[in-house]
């Protein structure tokens, strides 16, 4: 379907996106423009906090930063983490201006909120911290 990840999501033939999240927040991986914009335009209906991750196989930052990312989706709970590969999808990283992996923007009910370019574990915490409320 385009979205790799823990929670169980399918598509229905009124092409609604329906997701079972599991007790333990993960991080939901989009390999589909199409798939990700359905999953999005559901999210702009809600408060809650998205963190973008965009992200590239080769960028060695990006691996460092995989399992801060896997840890902040266990810890926050009450925030969407989404990784989105720049190469696989570079119309949604050009929409969003990336320029640099990697990056996480922020966003809440459709709109982005704040934005974190690189490396920097203490500093995504503190913008999530500052956005989730």
């Amino acid at each position: 379907m385009g979205a790799n990840n823990s929670s169980s999501c399918h598509q229905t033939n009124n092409n609604a996106l329906t997701s079972t999240l599991p007790m333990k927040n993960q991080v939901i991986h989009f390999h589909s423009s199409a798939t990700w914009k359905i999953h999005f335009d559901y999210l702009k209906q809600t408060n809650k906090l998205i963190i973008i991750d965009f992200t590239a196989s080769w960028c060695g930052p990006c691996r460092h930063m995989e399992p801060v990312i896997n840890d902040f989706a266990s810890t926050y709970t009450d925030v969407e983490f989404i990784k989105i590969d720049v190469d696989e999808l570079d119309d949604v990283a050009q929409e969003y201006g990336v320029q640099a992996m990697p990056t996480f923007v922020l966003i809440k009910q459709g709109k982005p909120v704040d934005q974190l370019v690189g490396a920097d574990k203490d500093g995504l915490k503190k913008k999530i911290e500052i956005n989730r409320a």
